[in-house]
């Protein structure tokens, strides 16, 4: 073999091996999803957000909730029968209000039990669908995020704080904010308390869709399983194993460097006597 055609195979294959890579994880991926159907007797349907890679040069893509998400699970849930319940396993930060709305709603009419499944964390937009589900299913240590409206870098409640204490003072262009923010606070409280009535009954719907909508915490606050049962939503622990095996099949960029070790297998309970 010359050393031209070395290095062109050479060259081929470091172009060619990401692809080959990351068709064979899809296919893992795929696997994994048919496995759980079979074992929940349900539709599994996943929108998990992580960095992933593109080509070989390693450039990492953020991703969030689109429009795109919302088309591509809006027809899963068309393409599945009326009694067939569904599973929505959601990791991600959040994303398009307008596509995360889209996708409540249409869990919410879907007649059969629908549940959202959540391994680490499903925040803003993601808490939006974790809401319309007929049941939550979160490790023990995820967690969920307020819903409270954010316009540009802002939060519509720091708007209006702010509106508050310098009040006339404003420009025309950050009264009209204001006026922007009041009506997106109004409009998620609404539709929030639309997504739980049907569960919780219209008074406690009132009091989650205020508490979640209206800025009482920050837009990052981690609500745990704990205070998500203070507020008065209901959670099951219970996540399937199999969902923690697609997680880990959605990995971040090579070249990022990990910053946590440990040996991967399950230890022993003390008083098994083994040999090394």
């Amino acid at each position: 073999m010359s050393l031209d055609l070395f290095f062109f195979l050479l060259f081929m294959f470091l172009f060619l091996y990401p692809e080959l890579m990351w068709r064979y994880r899809i296919v893992r991926r795929l696997k994994c999803i048919k496995d759980l159907e079979r074992e929940r007797k349900s539709r599994v349907i996943a929108m998990i957000h992580r960095q992933e890679v593109l080509s070989f040069l390693g450039i990492p893509i953020y991703k969030y909730i689109t429009i795109e998400d919302s088309e591509e699970i809006l027809r899963a849930i068309r393409l599945t029968p009326e009694d067939m319940p569904i599973d929505l396993i959601i990791h991600t930060p959040g994303g398009i209000a307008l596509a995360a709305e889209q996708i409540a709603l249409a869990l919410k009419e879907h007649p059969a039990e629908t549940r959202v499944i959540i391994p680490h964390y499903a925040m803003s937009g993601g808490t939006l669908i974790a809401l319309a589900a007929d049941k939550i299913i979160m490790d023990k240590n995820a967690v969920l995020g307020p819903v409270d409206p954010q316009l540009g870098q802002y939060p519509a409640v720091s708007i209006l704080e702010a509106y508050c204490m310098k009040g006339e003072k404003l420009n025309d262009e950050t009264l009209i904010l204001v006026d922007i923010a009041r009506k997106a606070i109004k409009q998620m409280e609404e539709f929030v308390y639309n997504l739980l009535k049907d569960k919780y009954g219209e008074e406690k719907a009132k009091k989650i869709a205020k508490i979640l909508s209206n800025g009482k915490w920050t837009h990052d606050y981690p609500l745990t399983v704990q205070k998500l049962k203070e507020i008065g939503i209901e959670v099951d622990t219970n996540v399937p194993k199999k969902v923690y095996e697609l997680l880990d099949l959605y990995p971040q960029p090579r070249g990022a460097k990990p910053s946590v070790y440990y040996i991967p297998i399950p230890y022993k309970k003390e008083g098994n006597n083994e040999k090394d």
